[in-house]
């Protein structure tokens, strides 16, 4: 797709990737929509929600998917730029429905054919988990097992990834270029 790039953007909570895709989205883009995965389930995750919404001054127009992000892809195809935030949160989503790894899987290669044929900048969250201590739970394993088979897959079809850690972003793909010496004799 000629211009139109894919972003993923990941990092720890509280990194500054929400912050980030925000601003990035504003500059690709006059026509804007947020695909929110995220679903309310208690007063943290409300305030959290509350939070993120007023983060984005109503330049976006909000769409709440928490379980077929394809479709909703699919449905924004006026758009200039879509920001989904995020996939960690759709990941769970699927995995508490019961979905096992090959099935979201299907649903991740469902999700980079769309954002591959697109007409629009997409700019993707989440929340790297691979640098977290091993989960306890057979229920945090399969978590973490996702998220990293999906991130892999998702960082293969994107044009950039960045990573954002402590307030600050680095991009990682593609890579920065090759510091040259210059030779003065």
């Amino acid at each position: 797709m000629t211009g139109n790039k894919i972003v993923l953007i990941g990092g720890g909570v509280r990194s500054g990737k929400s912050s980030f895709a925000v601003e990035r989205s504003l500059i690709l883009g006059e026509r804007r929509a947020f695909i929110a995965t995220a679903t309310r389930s208690d007063a943290e995750m409300n305030a959290r929600i509350d939070r993120h919404q007023a983060d984005r001054m109503n330049a976006f127009k909000t769409v709440e998917e928490p379980l077929e992000l394809a479709d909703a892809l699919s449905a924004l195809s006026d758009y200039d730029v879509v920001l989904v935030d995020c996939l960690t949160h759709w990941f769970s989503n699927l995995l508490l429905r019961k979905l096992l790894l090959d099935e979201i899987l299907r649903r991740v290669d469902d999700v980079i054919t769309i954002l591959q044929n697109r007409r629009f900048h997409a700019v993707l969250v989440t929340n790297e988990v691979g640098m977290s201590v091993h989960p306890p739970t057979s229920l945090g394993r399969a978590f973490v097992e996702i998220c990293g088979f999906a991130h892999q897959r998702f960082a293969r079809a994107a044009d950039e990834v960045v990573l954002a850690v402590l307030g600050t972003t680095l991009r990682i793909k593609p890579a920065a270029m090759p510091h040259v010496v210059e030779r003065t004799s």
